[in-house]
């Protein structure tokens, strides 16, 4: 799977949303998707910040460790992880709409192990069902947005 990229509008304005998105210490009330979320790192979220999260995928539980790469307030940020011999790219991007956020999500995955090589052709089996666990995640954080804006 090498990716794919989704765009939602949110009644809500664009500091608003980066704040709801980025609130990981919510993120588990927010997020029915998410069962678990452990900080690991101390202080503000930002480059840098690391984190644990455990969500039910394909009805087992998956747990990945990620890093925030790039952290642009109020406009953006990356979300970076390693699993299963491929490295995974999130990209969050949020720009003025009318009175709401226009939100761009853009998710990359690249092989980089010889078996991950060998078994990206299977990643096209895998591409509908992320897109549907990214679609519900934001759909729960726009509407957190909306109802707390």
């Amino acid at each position: 799977m090498a990716g794919f990229k989704l765009t939602k509008r949110v009644g809500a304005p664009p500091e608003r949303v980066f704040a709801i998105y980025t609130d990981l210490a919510n993120a588990e009330e927010r997020l029915s998707g998410v069962t678990r979320l452990e900080m690991l790192t101390d202080g503000p979220v930002r480059e840098g910040t690391r984190f644990r999260e455990t969500r039910i995928v394909f009805k087992r539980e998956a747990t990945e460790e990620m890093e925030i790469t790039r952290f642009d307030p109020g406009r953006g940020y990356s979300v970076e992880a390693d699993s299963c011999g491929a490295h995974y790219r999130t990209d969050f991007r949020f720009s003025p709409d009318g009175d709401g956020t226009r939100v761009d999500v853009e998710f990359t995955s690249k092989p980089v192990t010889f078996a991950a090589k060998l078994m990206s052709p299977l990643g096209a089996l895998m591409k509908g069902p992320m897109i549907k666990l990214f679609e519900r995640d934001l759909d729960d954080l726009n509407a957190h947005a909306e109802r707390s804006a």
